[in-house]
């Protein structure tokens, strides 16, 4: 096996359990900002067609989304990485929540 892909096990679960937490928190937070700010600024989403810049806004917002989600079941794969998440997280996550607190 390669020494890459097996886990640390001296990785203590207080850090993969932050780690795993702050990046969840960050990626929703982040995932929920687009999805309000891409949303369409017409009542109905069956007169995007009329708009082309409501459109695109919601097309590039939806795939923004979807690879948010699609990332939030990638864990990281060394302890290094769940640290670095901790730390993002003290640090952006404020950030983020706010964003979507002014803008909601």
């Amino acid at each position: 096996m390669d020494a890459a892909k097996k886990p640390d096990p001296k990785l203590p679960i207080g850090v993969k359990i932050g780690g795993v937490t702050a990046r969840t928190l960050v990626i929703l937070a982040l995932a929920l900002l687009t999805a309000r700010v891409a949303s369409p600024q017409i009542e109905h989403l069956w007169n995007l067609q009329e708009t082309p810049d409501d459109l695109i806004r919601v097309a590039l917002g939806f795939a923004l989304c979807v690879w948010c989600v699609i990332n939030l079941f990638i864990l990281p794969k060394d302890a290094e990485a769940y640290r670095t998440w901790i730390y993002l997280g003290l640090i952006v996550l404020p950030f983020a929540l706010l964003g979507a607190f002014v803008v909601w």
